[in-house]
């Protein structure tokens, strides 16, 4: 199965249970999100990635001028690993990741989340790659893909125990859109992967194929 298959089938769990208010406020969010432009206005390919110096899961620092020093290096933006979408695809990605490390390339995983949510997230999904934090949302910023949670969806969240500003450790509601980019050794994105549903994300093949044709 692929990725896709995975995300579409808790989907339709997902909807079998959660009541019909909510479904529909998250229904509205959604669709406002997606009329506000942001995915336009995020980078796109043939642009230059903002560089960005996080701290890791671990107590270290990374920066991306490093990591392209080596190869190119893909960048997955995830919501937190609250999010069952978010943590599909995180391990979707660690089982693409030799064969992405084969060609040269550098995986990292960005979140709102404080250095020891993120550690919690890597652990919980076995995840060897790096997991960082941005903290205030400043690099999802960078990357045209922050936005404020819905004021209407802000009680739902706090309800099942993902108030934004306990998880992030800020006042803020800001998320960022999941997001995908494959970026160039010279710092070029060669791929960028938007969508304002964030139960949609990139193919870890569509990932491989990107790569391969910058070899």
């Amino acid at each position: 199965m692929t990725l896709a298959d995975d995300l579409a089938s808790f989907r339709a769990d997902f909807l079998d249970r959660v009541p019909p208010e909510i479904a529909a406020a998250m229904a509205r969010a959604d669709l406002n999100l997606a009329a506000s432009g942001i995915v336009e206005a995020a980078l796109g390919a043939g642009q230059t990635a903002p560089g960005f110096d996080l701290p890791d899961a671990k107590g270290g620092r990374v920066r991306l001028a490093d990591l392209l020093s080596r190869g190119p290096v893909v960048i997955s933006f995830y919501r937190g690993g609250w999010c069952p979408y978010c943590n599909m695809e995180l391990r979707a990605l660690q089982k693409a990741l030799p064969q992405m490390q084969a060609l040269g390339a550098t995986l990292v995983a960005i979140s709102p989340k404080v250095p020891d949510e993120t550690l919690s997230t890597a652990d919980k999904n076995a995840l060897t790659y790096p997991v960082l934090s941005d903290h205030g949302s400043t690099v999802a910023l960078a990357y045209g893909i922050a936005f404020d949670l819905a004021e209407e969806l802000r009680p739902i969240y706090a309800r099942f125990n993902h108030a934004l500003p306990d998880r992030n450790g800020t006042d803020s509601w800001a998320l960022p859109i999941p997001a995908t980019f494959v970026i160039a050794r010279d710092g070029t994105v060669a791929r960028a992967f938007v969508d304002a549903d964030y139960r949609i994300r990139l193919e870890p093949a569509d990932v491989i194929s990107t790569l391969e044709a910058l070899i």
